[in-house]
């Protein structure tokens, strides 16, 4: 059996993050029985990021998975383990989740060696990185998974990367105070890319779920 470990870094538990990965584990389990798919939602974890404990850089002792104990233990074990990766969050301010960030410090710093400044993780694996956001292709101020990024090609191999531009906020815009917003804007773009964006992340499934398998 293989096993895809699938990081939802969004507070929602079924709006736009949530529906690509959603997607993209539909995708993944269509090709064979033989890929498991979990997923994760930090949201839903009490953890905290990197405590500065070095204790994965102890002499003799040094470790590339966390050693601090707390519920993102198993998680990082896990991904440890799997055979392929996926994380997917909404931007805020022009960068990932506070959640996805202090998760990706914990999955990350371990792989980092202070005597060569290599990265290393337990093993290689196909990684996608998903983005939804508020932004257009055309004007946003996106930094993505920024230099953790670079981290994550380093240590497991060069990610694939999918975004969802231009995604609803909310589901009603006459709640809000979101007049900058044009709802009739918005309806028309989801309407027109929406689907198009929840295929992708099916397609990118099943191919992650048949380069594993090969």
């Amino acid at each position: 059996m293989k096993k895809i470990i699938v990081i939802d870094g969004g507070p929602r538990k079924t709006f736009n993050t949530a529906s690509m990965l959603q997607k993209f584990a539909e995708g993944a389990s269509s090709v064979s029985s033989e890929i498991e798919v979990k997923t994760v939602r930090l949201y839903g974890l009490d953890y905290k990021g990197c405590m500065s404990c070095m204790a994965c850089k102890i002499k003799g002792k040094a470790s590339n998975v966390c050693k601090f104990k707390d519920a993102l233990s198993p998680v990082l074990e896990e991904i440890a383990q799997a055979d392929g990766l996926v994380l997917g969050s909404p931007i805020y301010f022009g960068d990932v989740t506070g959640q996805m960030r202090t998760f990706l410090e914990r999955l990350a710093f371990p792989w980092l060696s202070y005597n060569d400044y290599s990265m290393t993780a337990p093993k290689k694996m196909p990684v996608l990185l998903i983005e939804t956001m508020n932004g257009t292709s055309e004007r946003n101020n996106s930094q993505g998974y920024g230099s953790m990024q670079y981290c994550i090609a380093a240590a497991l191999g060069e990610p694939e990367h999918l975004i969802a531009y231009n995604t609803y906020q909310v589901k009603n815009y006459d709640r809000y105070e979101l007049a900058g917003f044009s709802e009739e804007a918005k309806r028309q773009y989801r309407d027109a890319h929406w689907e198009d964006d929840l295929q992708k992340a099916y397609n990118a499934g099943r191919h992650m779920a048949q380069e594993i398998l090969k």
